[in-house]
Parts: structure tokens; C-alpha cells; sequence
């Protein structure tokens, strides 16, 4: 396949969220803090820093309000934060966020499985949120879960994605992400569910959210790069599963990714060893090693 690398991309941060979501030990407010701001001060666009979701489903997000309330806020930077109801936007929009982050399953079982509902069911409820942002001047991001596989009902059709792709076309969103929540996608299947994405939604709105639980993350990346994606999702020292899908590891680490990028010679306008310095931070706090290779081996190289 003939392939034109870009000489930029834009990297969202999810750790912060998507990647503490899942953690077991409740993280003190203060050290979600203390990461958003090392992030922001590594020259991140987007931070998707909370969630306001019930604290009875998601424990570790319960302090949402407090993190995006402590927060140094640089200016250019996004903090996002996860809204699945009206109530969420509304205690988002009160917390200053500067994007709101709607999410539907390309997985029948899945979508009933998390939110007790189908797919149409569960995007159209999203309607008044959609409203709600665009009214607020807010950026409104959609994110399509199971893109490449489902742990309940296995393959997911490119037709099935591009459907939800399409729904949240109508709904207005500035960006839609492509998500392989369990890792299960390869290469050969990241070109043709892209290419499918591509024929609903603007390319340049586009984005890549791999996990890495059969660590295929990077040579995933890699293929949307070829088929013309430009935005993608990691998180710092590769944090990250999923609540509602057994056996998902992490999002792709973000120390890896920014490795890869600085070697094919594309920029990301973010500093790499403040990125090293903020995953060594957060595993400290978790009392464990990080799970970026890329973070481990430059960290190693600095004490050598």
C-alpha cells in the first residue's frame, strides 16, 4: 500500500481517565492533579481528565469535580471529561470543560451488556447532551467502543462501526474515536475499518484508541497512519482496562507512541522525557513498574 506519513499528529492523553478508571485503590485528588499538570506542562493539546459518571459505577472517578477544580489550565489545552447523561454535562460544564466525550458500542452484546440498552438506544440518548454542548460552545467527541472485537459476541462487522460512525455524524461531533477496547485489532483489519469510517466522517476528525492486550497497539497506529489517520489516543505508562470487558489491558503507553513518532520523523509538539517523568510519577503512586517500554528503558538511561 502506498502510504504519505503526515508531518504532524495530534496525541489525546487519556490516562488521567480512561486510564485510571479502572484501578482498584482509590487515587487521591491531589496526585490526579499533580499528573493532569505534568501532562499539561509536556505540551499536551488534550487531556481527557475526568469523568462524571455515577460514583456507584465508577468509583475511581468521583473526585472529577475536584481534579478539574485543582487543575493549573494552560492556555490551548482541552480537558475533556466523559458525559453520559444530562446530568454529567451539566456538572461538566460547571467544572470548566472544554470538551464533552459521548460513547456508543459498534457491539450489540457489549452496549447491553455496559448500559443496559442497544446501540440506537444508547446514542439517541445522547441527543440532548449533543445539543447541550454545541448550545455551550463546547467541543462534543464521540467514541466508538468494540470496534474490532467484542468480548461477548466476538467480530465486529467494518459495516457495524461505520453505522455508530454515521449516528454520531448526525449528532455533530467534532471528532469521533475508532476504539479496539479488548486489543484484539491487527493491521490488515485497522486499514479496512478505517477506510470504511472514512467514507462517514472526515478523515481529519478521525481517531485511533488501541489498546494493547495482544501488543499490537504500535503496528496499529502505524497502519492508520497509512491510510491517512491523524489523531490518536494514549495513555501515560500505558494505564488503562476497561470495567466491562474482562481480560483488556491498557491503552497503548504514551511514552511508546511519542518513541515511535520521534523515529518516523513526525512531530507532536510534546516533550518526551516530561512525558517519561509523568508515567514514572503516576507508577510511583500505583506501586508498580510502568508498563511503557519505551518509558522504562529512558527512565533506566537516566540513572545510568
Amino acid at each position: 500500500m502506498k502510504s504519505t506519513l503526515p508531518d504532524f499528529v495530534k496525541i489525546v492523553e487519556v490516562g488521567p481517565r480512561d486510564g485510571l478508571q479502572n484501578e482498584q485503590g482509590i487515587i487521591p485528588a491531589e496526585v490526579k492533579i499533580e499528573l493532569v499538570n505534568r501532562l499539561s506542562d509536556a505540551g499536551f493539546s488534550a487531556i481527557e481528565a475526568a469523568s462524571f459518571v455515577s460514583p456507584k459505577w465508577v468509583p475511581q472517578m468521583a473526585t472529577s469535580i475536584e481534579v478539574m477544580a485543582g487543575i493549573t489550565r494552560r492556555p490551548g489545552v482541552v480537558y475533556s471529561a466523559l458525559t453520559p447523561n444530562m446530568q454529567g454535562f451539566e456538572a461538566a460544564l460547571a467544572a470548566g470543560a472544554g470538551e464533552v466525550v459521548i460513547f456508543g458500542s459498534a457491539s450489540e452484546a457489549f452496549s447491553q451488556k455496559n448500559i443496559n440498552c442497544s446501540i440506537a438506544d444508547s446514542i439517541a440518548r445522547f441527543r440532548d447532551v449533543a445539543l447541550a454542548a454545541k448550545a455551550n460552545g463546547l467541543r462534543l467527541r464521540g467514541s466508538v467502543s468494540c470496534s474490532f472485537g467484542c468480548p461477548y459476541q466476538g467480530d465486529v462487522s467494518p459495516e457495524a462501526v461505520a453505522d455508530v460512525v454515521a449516528r454520531f455524524r448526525e449528532l455533530g461531533c467534532d471528532e469521533i474515536d475508532i476504539a479496539d477496547t479488548i486489543g484484539v485489532g491487527t493491521a490488515r483489519q485497522v486499514h479496512t475499518v478505517m477506510q470504511r469510517a472514512i467514507r462517514e466522517f472526515s478523515v481529519a476528525g478521525l481517531s485511533g484508541h488501541f489498546h494493547d492486550t495482544y501488543g499490537q497497539a504500535l503496528t496499529n497506529i502505524y497502519a492508520s497512519l497509512e491510510v491517512g489517520i491523524r489523531i490518536f489516543h494514549s495513555s501515560v505508562a500505558g494505564l488503562g482496562g476497561c470495567p466491562y470487558a474482562k481480560g483488556a489491558t491498557g491503552n497503548v503507553a504514551t511514552e511508546d507512541v511519542l518513541f515511535l513518532m520521534q523515529g518516523l520523523g513526525i512531530a507532536t509538539g510534546i516533550d518526551l522525557e516530561k512525558t517519561v517523568g509523568a508515567g514514572q510519577f503516576i507508577s510511583r503512586h500505583l506501586g508498580r513498574k510502568t508498563s511503557s517500554r519505551a518509558g522504562n528503558a529512558l527512565s533506566l538511561k537516566k540513572t545510568v
